[in-house]
């Protein structure tokens, strides 16, 4: 049986008990399983700082961009916002993360979401994290400009502004512009910067964003 007709199924099942969106978010169910499995090898750290989201966090070697840190890598590739938000309380809230670094949207816009959506399920991810864990320091990396998807840059920058506007003023929050350093003199992605796909990233990128990310979170 296909995914589609999986899905459809479970959806059929659900009736009212879960959204559209929730029923997507099982496409990720595996990868939920694998976490745990892992998570009962080798327990996380004591107040870890967690980074979460699509595969611009699942490919980041986060153990060697901050050996001296508990960092842990929950990040799985293809996701949107509203999965990380369907999973939280597996992946995220479990382990009383000290600080979250957060990275999806992309993915989002691809798929047909407006920047007011995506804005407003990043605003969902927070106010369920803060629900539960209301001290946790939220750091949320801006939509990457890339050469795959430059054709909804804008539509990118537009959610970003939206999201930090949204978290203006709000002590637990913090906002991350790592747009202008992936962009060249022409005001385009760095293609040296990206994988075959031109949407991935190389080590590169993830050494520009570790010295963006480490002082925020490294903050008292």
């Amino acid at each position: 049986m296909s995914r589609c007709l999986v899905l459809s199924f479970l959806f059929i099942l659900s009736g009212s008990l879960l959204r559209a969106e929730d029923v997507k978010a099982l496409r990720w169910e595996k990868d939920i399983q694998a976490f745990e499995a892992q998570d009962r090898v080798k327990p996380p750290p004591k107040d870890p700082i967690l980074f979460v989201g699509s595969s611009s966090i699942r490919m980041w070697k986060v153990e060697e961009s901050f050996p001296d840190l508990p960092v842990m890598n929950r990040g799985f590739g293809g996701s949107e916002i509203s999965d990380s938000v369907y999973y939280a309380n597996r992946i995220v809230i479990p382990y009383k993360p000290k600080i979250i670094v957060f990275y999806a949207g992309d993915n989002d816009l691809a798929a047909g979401k407006t920047p007011d959506q995506v804005c407003e399920d990043f605003k969902q991810f927070v106010k369920v994290v803060h629900e539960a864990l209301p001290e946790t320091r939220i750091v949320f990396i801006s939509i990457k400009p890339s050469i795959a998807r430059w054709k909804i840059y804008d539509k990118g920058q537009k959610a970003n502004e939206l999201i930090a506007a949204s978290m203006k003023d709000k002590k637990f929050v913090a906002y991350v512009d790592v747009t202008k350093p992936m962009l060249d003199s022409n005001g385009e992605p760095r293609k040296e910067l990206f994988v075959k796909d031109g949407l991935h990233m190389n080590d590169e990128v993830y050494r520009i964003w570790r010295d963006i990310v480490q002082p925020i979170i490294l903050a008292k």
